[in-house]
């Protein structure tokens, strides 16, 4: 009876196509009905969203991956070191403990829950530390679907600009991508580039701290789907895809984007909310807070840049 209630639930969210409301739609199935740890959606965890961002990857070029990297790589890595590196000097004014701080500003400054969980085995952190962490994450994600869309249209962002808004500003991959999707397509190409630049940056960070730890046996993952998404953009750009079959590949990833948003919200019954302390819970929030108005000034600034260089290139090819 629960599969045939939760498939319901899930047509549902396919149907309205709003990624907010199919996190929503998991939340309220998981809240009502409290779905066992081996239940199908829990399961498959953020696998349906994996395979809708790599097939996204099939729609996009390398010359869209340029032009988009080209202007926000740079900034990408400041950002990425200052959420780090900052998060970590911020930590001593809580006087929160050395573990949690590194959780933390790991998630915050590359890709949320997933630089969380792949740090943790190599810091030793505790089963306590990491469920506050990710709680802390899983928080902020829900909080960013639902209101950045609204923030962007007030702050009057395009496609482009709001896309690289919350590629920096959002933690998650997976909430990335669901909070482009309902601003436009074109957000969702952007978001998704920028955010795989970003979480490249896990690769470093694992090293590091293998090298600072002196851990050998860690047993940490690098998300793998992020290869395959490059993949996918080499297929785009090394093939001659028709119009329509790019369009239909959109499709079909945004039905694997919606599922897996579904069955993220459908994981809440897991996260200890009880386990949640003061001073982490308000670290977490006051370097997000932080990052929200660098991310702003960020995409803002290249922007600008931009308008003034096509400006000057145009003054010059006049000139001649």
């Amino acid at each position: 009876m629960i599969y045939l209630i939760s498939i319901s639930f899930l047509a549902t969210a396919l149907v309205i196509g709003n990624a907010a409301f199919s996190v929503c739609l998991g939340l309220a199935f998981s809240f009502f009905y409290k779905p066992e740890l081996n239940f199908i959606t829990r399961k498959v965890s953020t696998i349906p969203l994996q395979i809708g961002i790599v097939i996204l990857g099939l729609t996009i070029g390398l010359s869209s991956i340029y032009e988009i990297s080209e202007n926000y790589l740079s900034c990408i890595t400041l950002f990425v070191f200052l959420s780090f590196f900052g998060g970590l000097l911020i930590s001593r004014i809580f006087n929160l403990n050395k573990t949690l701080s590194i959780l933390i500003s790991s998630g915050a400054a590359i890709c949320g829950a997933t630089a969380i969980a792949a740090v943790a085995p190599i810091i030793k952190a505790k089963p306590h530390e990491l469920i506050v962490a990710l709680t802390i994450i899983f928080l902020f994600n829900i909080i960013a679907l639902i209101s950045f869309p609204y923030i962007g249209s007030t702050l009057s962002l395009s496609n482009v600009e709001f896309g690289s808004f919350v590629a920096l500003a959002v933690h998650d991959t997976s909430s990335v991508i669901g909070t482009a999707l309902e601003y436009s397509p074109e957000s969702v190409e952007v978001a998704a580039t920028l955010k795989m630049a970003r979480t490249l940056w896990l690769i470093p960070l694992i090293i590091l701290l293998n090298f600072i730890y002196k851990n050998k046996e860690s047993k940490s993952k690098y998300p793998k789907f992020v290869f395959f998404f490059v993949l996918a953009v080499l297929i785009n750009s090394y093939s001659q895809m028709s119009i329509q079959l790019e369009l239909l590949l959109r499709d079909i990833s945004k039905i694997f984007l919606i599922t897996g948003l579904f069955c993220i919200g459908t994981q809440t019954s897991s996260i200890d909310f009880k386990s949640l302390s003061f001073k982490p819970f308000v670290f977490g929030l006051t370097l997000w807070l932080i990052a929200l108005p660098t991310a702003y000034l960020i995409v803002i600034y290249s922007t600008i840049s931009n308008s003034y260089c096509c400006i000057f290139i145009n003054s010059i090819c006049i000139c001649r």
